[in-house]
């Protein structure tokens, strides 16, 4: 057996552990790996002799050649894959050593297993990784969790992978217990309507406003020099400049791909998780409907032909109106996202600093975006606000969109074309801003069928009852 120690782990030499792996050694770490297929794990070293990638048969070999206490990353799928690696380590760890689930694993999965830890010599961490394949290799956002200690041990190794952006290194002790995978859940919460606003508002400029391919990559290249530069508004410019090359008119290969959209569940569970702690991310949610209702394709097609719905093109709206629509939607996603960090870190105890997880967002993770800078700002001002909707800045920034993005979700309305996360974007920026509104009649209706008691206006806090049928 070798007598080379190694300084970190891999276990899971898939696309993103492998890349995870060779970004360790290039920073000068000592990696080992290891994956079910051994065949696997030497064709990946074989690839990349410069890693130098220590790859074994057996996880009692990975953890023989670890440095104590030990430090192993876990990237497999989600699950019971995750519990199963788990299980086999437990009887090879000892004092001290670090299991850091790094997949997209549940969070109330990472409470029980860190549970399940405590009566252990080992810890568990678990630890969100965002930037896709490209960003494992060349600089990840990391969004470790756990205890305190576990994250300084794992400080040598976890800063020199993590990207780098002005406001610094995108890797933070994101709170105690599941917080990691839960920062990481609601940050791919936010991925979800980021996505679906870029999606309606690039189907807008092309069906509202009639633009060509060309046209719509110029428009979102030149939002991507200002308020919405980002890594999305950026790939969709690229997406819309690339042709089929099955397409003898040269056609736009987006165009050649089947409209329904899928997802793995961390969207999803961000809509549970917010409706069990009690907040609304309408945003969000719309995003994971019209994901749903996309895959629904044969009805559909089914409903178009039945009901024949007249559409037209979009008047009274310029481009610079979409834009602006788009950028106050934004912020309304993420003021929600923003929101129900919070609340779990309430209700949890994780201990989650927002502007720290803005900070890490600003580099390397795919919602990257040049106005995260703006709300780091904003969470780290002397006197945080409560939403990032009310943070000053942004109070401005929606009442000079507000005009353009009315104009917007109305011509859409009338012209017949779907937009659900613009609209209920709207709709819960005129819910926010209504002192009061219709619950009072829901409180009536409660009350009659249910004598589930109300509040009356001159006297909060006192619960009554009263026989509306006399």
């Amino acid at each position: 057996m070798s007598d080379r120690k190694n300084d970190v782990a891999v276990i899971g030499l898939g696309v993103m552990g492998g890349n995870l792996a060779r970004n360790f050694a290039s920073r000068g770490l000592k990696v080992g790996g290891y994956s079910r297929t051994f065949a696997t794990s030497k064709q990946l070293a074989d690839a990349h002799p410069e890693a130098k990638l220590d790859v074994v048969a057996s996880l009692q070999e990975l953890v023989a050649r670890l440095e104590r206490p030990r430090r192993l990353v876990v990237l497999v799928n989600a699950g019971s894959p995750v519990d199963d690696v788990i299980g086999q380590l437990d009887p090879l760890l000892e004092a001290g050593d670090i299991v850091i689930d790094a997949g997209n694993s549940l969070y109330t999965d990472s409470d029980r297993r860190a549970a399940a830890a405590k009566g252990k010599p080992w810890r568990f961490v678990g630890m969100g990784v965002s930037g896709g394949s490209e960003g494992a290799l060349k600089g990840p956002s990391l969004m470790p969790g756990g205890d305190l200690d576990a994250w300084e041990r794992l400080k040598p190794v976890l800063e020199p992978i993590a990207a780098r952006s002005s406001s610094g290194l995108c890797v933070t002790h994101c709170g105690l217990g599941s917080a990691g995978h839960f920062v990481k859940m609601v940050h791919n919460g936010i991925e979800y309507g980021d996505m679906q606003l870029i999606a309606e508002t690039a189907l807008l400029l092309r069906e509202g406003l009639g633009l060509d391919g060309a046209a719509v990559a110029d428009t979102f290249s030149r939002w991507n020099q200002g308020d919405l530069s980002s890594f999305l508004i950026e790939i969709t410019a690229d997406i819309f400049r690339v042709k089929d090359p099955k397409s003898p008119t040269g056609a736009l290969l987006v165009d050649a791909i089947l409209d329904k959209a899928g997802q793995k569940g961390t969207g999803k569970w961000t809509v549970v998780a917010a409706a069990e702690l009690g907040i609304a991310i309408p945003t969000i949610t719309a995003a994971v409907d019209a994901r749903i209702l996309s895959s629904q394709k044969q009805t559909r097609v089914k409903a178009e032909v039945a009901h024949r719905p007249a559409r037209s093109r979009l008047a009274g709206v310029s481009v610079d109106d979409l834009a602006h629509a788009l950028y106050a939607s934004k912020i309304a996603s993420y003021t929600q996202g923003f929101q129900l960090l919070r609340a779990a870190s309430e209700a949890f105890g994780y201990g989650t600093r927002l502007s720290e997880i803005a900070r890490i967002w600003t580099a390397g993770c795919i919602i990257r975006a040049a106005f995260l800078e703006r709300i780091q700002a904003a969470f780290a001002a002397k006197t945080e606000p409560e939403l990032l909707a009310l943070a000053p800045e942004f109070v401005t920034d929606l009442a000079a969109r507000l005009p353009a993005w009315r104009r917007v979700v109305s011509a859409a309305s009338q012209a017949g074309v779907a937009i659900p996360g613009l609209a209920t974007s709207l709709a819960w920026y005129d819910s926010l801003t209504t002192a009061r509104g219709s619950a009072n009649l829901i409180q009536a209706q409660r009350d009659f069928f249910g004598s589930h008691t109300y509040e009356r206006v001159d006297a909060p806090g006192v619960f009554v009852h009263t026989e509306w049928a006399g």
